[in-house]
């Protein structure tokens, strides 16, 4: 599952200004693994995008990547504490 963090990193890296303050947790549980994305608050809004139009890509993506594993995935954006 540790592959679930290093794709999602893989795609948001490109996309953000502040590449070094992002940091990705993840949580296993029985059947959904959640992902905490902690970043920079422009680039969390970067990465929600209009409407939510980005994130929703994000999510469909890692849902084909975790097809395999049958595990749901959840991503949840929050803004990095300072």
């Amino acid at each position: 599952m540790a592959q679930l963090e290093k794709v999602l990193w893989d795609l948001i890296e490109p996309l953000v200004e502040h590449p070094e303050q992002v940091k990705i947790e993840q949580e296993d549980g029985a059947r959904e693994t959640t992902l905490h994305v902690h970043a920079h608050d422009e680039d969390v809004a970067r990465l929600i995008g209009r409407k939510g139009t980005m994130a929703s890509a994000l999510r469909q993506v890692m849902s084909i990547a975790s097809h395999a594993d049958h595990h749901r995935v959840v991503i949840k954006f929050e803004e990095q504490a300072d």
